[in-house]
């Protein structure tokens, strides 16, 4: 078996940091995550985290980003199972939203993301998600479903209705009970830009 490259050896790590800082980060939160314990697990030094990512918040960065990008994926799974464009926006949009459910998700992503990383709009996975929903919308624009508003400003919001949802989820005393509340004002609020509801 040839030895591993230098660019391997140093994904290899990449990954088992993520990997620790993920567990440690769900298990204890951000802020009671210690950097010794989370890179002892993983076999490797603080040395490697500074290396890879700079800082803790780095890491927490990484994680969020590995975290968010698979929930996009999820949401764009369900999108894709509801046979896209309108429909399948709002299974995207839906699918998200449930997504706050998941306590590992609330606890990274939902609460601590923002309180150590600041505003999730600008986020890169957030970005990744915005530029599909762009294109959703210029496809259901071209075809007349949805009202002549700008596309970039009807994007930024519906995504941000969709994320404010789901951190409203993730902070509620009853999840379960905000869950469908959050979900019925999205898609009440989503509804506005078509063109004639039955367009659904």
């Amino acid at each position: 078996m040839a030895a591993k490259t230098r660019a391997e050896k140093m994904e290899e790590t990449r990954i088992k940091l993520i990997k620790a800082g993920r567990k440690a980060f769900a298990e204890k939160g951000y802020a009671e995550a210690s950097m010794d314990e989370l890179t002892a697990s993983a076999g490797l030094t603080r040395g490697a985290l500074y290396h890879n990512f700079g800082d803790k918040r780095g890491l927490l960065a990484a994680v969020v980003d590995e975290i968010d990008s698979a929930m996009a994926q999820q949401a764009k799974d369900a999108g894709d199972a509801a046979g896209g464009g309108w429909n399948g926006l709002m299974a995207e949009g839906r699918t998200y939203i449930e997504l706050a459910l998941d306590p590992e998700i609330q606890r990274i992503v939902l609460r601590d993301g923002p309180a150590f990383l600041g505003d999730p709009s600008q986020w890169p996975s957030q970005n990744r998600c915005l530029q599909a929903t762009i294109a959703t919308l210029s496809e259901l624009a071209d075809q007349g479903a949805i009202k002549p508003v700008d596309i970039e400003a009807l994007a930024r919001l519906l995504n941000g209705v969709a994320l404010n949802a789901a951190l409203w989820v993730a902070a509620s005393d009853d999840p379960k009970d905000t869950l469908g509340k959050a979900i019925a004002a999205f898609e009440c609020l989503a509804a506005g830009v078509l063109v004639a509801p039955s367009a659904k």
